[in-house]
């Protein structure tokens, strides 16, 4: 299997590793020159201080850290970050706090987890129906209680 090539941006970055032989991430980390305060409500763009070269047909899918998310609210202000596999430029993590009160974001912390998954690049058809199915266009709630 080909090694995930990293270039460091910036002179502190840190190279992203597995926190376990079985985590599915490589932990990121904020490459700050000082810690970054953000309010209740309010969003940050965190530097990673990392760029990443990733394979055709793949994708860099940037996720929260659980434990910032639900232990203090830090989420991702996009939900999931997507890197596209031509993008060759630094990782910015966008955070969000969610939670009552302002949270420090320290240089070094891990803040967020970059997994690498396939693609498929499927061409596209616009079609006039498509196929039946069991559910069809049954919505929200529609395969049983919400």
């Amino acid at each position: 299997m080909q090694p995930l090539q990293i270039k460091k941006m910036r002179e502190h970055a840190a190279v992203p590793v597995r926190s376990t032989a079985g985590s599915a991430g490589l932990d990121l980390a904020a490459c700050l020159e000082k810690p970054v305060t953000i309010a209740p409500g309010e969003r940050a763009l965190i530097p990673s201080g990392i760029a990443v070269g990733l394979l055709e047909d793949t994708v860099g899918l940037v996720f929260a850290r659980s434990g910032l998310s639900v232990k203090k609210g830090i989420a991702l202000a996009n939900g999931v970050g997507v890197i596209d596999s031509d993008y060759t430029g630094e990782i910015l993590v966008g955070l969000l706090n969610t939670s009552k009160e302002a949270y420090t974001v320290m240089p070094g912390e891990r803040i967020a987890q970059l997994v690498v998954m396939p693609v498929l690049p499927l061409p596209v058809e616009e079609v006039e129906e498509l196929k039946d199915t069991q559910r069809g266009a049954g919505g929200f709630g529609s395969t049983g209680r919400i």
